[in-house]
């Protein structure tokens, strides 16, 4: 694992890339688009014999330094997205020493997300399981708010990761998780409670209609920002916190969530917090 140099608020204390195996080697993540950063990763897989990069996510912390490290390494890319050489989905295998990595569907934090999993001794669970951004190492909750369906998406896909009983969780952001059914229990247990705590201002607010217009679903979405997160959030978590509660209201059926997602912030998506 080498940690990228850009720790702050929301990337914790930097993004992590891993590196499986030394011969046919997988680098998960390659983060920023850092030379120092990228030197080490590449450092960290030369003399192998063959490898790839795959991504989780293509939010910049994660991504940005693709391009760069494929040139570095002569590896291809796979990715859940466009644009690489070879676009993967759930069910599919990344050839690495021991085995391989095999995708595993979980959009929520993003629209187009992966986990990586390695089983134990060959079978379908246990082991270790690489998932980006859909889990953190640190507290209970990572951002839910980028595009429509995606808090419905973020719990099918915590049921799919229980469902594997990885021994190890690996995130991108902060130390690794051993105790992972707990983790996975606590971020469920997180999100179900904001769904509940914006349920519970909306009925205290009286308000039983459904909503179609921004210029209605704004003005709520601050009422509720405030009843639910109090008035301590300011920049880009106060943000992040607007749409968390926009991607909840769409969840409940109060109002539609814009069809073009969430706005990028500096050639990147907002962070994960809410």
């Amino acid at each position: 694992m080498v940690r990228a140099e850009n720790a702050g608020p929301f990337t914790l204390d930097g993004t992590r890339t891993f590196i499986v195996g030394r011969d046919r080697v997988v680098i998960v993540d390659p983060g920023p688009d850092d030379p120092r950063h990228l030197e080490r990763v590449a450092g960290e897989a030369r003399g192998a014999e063959s490898g790839w990069i795959i991504l989780t996510h293509g939010h910049p912390d994660h991504a940005a330094g693709t391009r760069t490290l494929a040139r570095m390494t002569g590896f291809p890319v796979g990715a859940p997205l466009g644009g690489v050489d070879r676009r993967l989905e759930g069910g599919d295998e990344v050839p690495a020493d021991g085995g391989a990595l095999i995708a595993v569907a979980t959009p929520g934090h993003a629209r187009h997300h992966l986990a990586f999993h390695c089983p134990r001794d060959g079978g379908e669970t246990g082991g270790d399981l690489f998932v980006g951004d859909l889990l953190l190492g640190v507290g209970r909750t990572t951002w839910v708010g980028e595009y429509p369906g995606c808090v419905a998406d973020y719990l099918a896909s915590l049921d799919r990761v229980e469902r594997l009983v990885p021994d190890r969780i690996l995130p991108s952001h902060g130390p690794v998780l051993d105790r992972p059914l707990e983790v996975v229990a606590a971020f469920r247990d997180h999100r179900r409670a904001r769904i509940e705590a914006v349920e519970g201002a909306l009925a205290d607010l009286g308000h039983r209609a459904t909503l179609g217009k921004d210029e209605e679903v704004w003005p709520l979405v601050e009422t509720l920002v405030k009843r639910v997160y109090g008035d301590r959030l300011e920049g880009r978590p106060l943000v992040g916190a607007r749409w968390s509660v926009r991607a909840i209201l769409e969840y409940l059926g109060v109002a539609p969530f814009p069809p073009e997602g969430a706005p990028s912030e500096g050639g990147g998506r907002l962070a994960p917090g809410s």
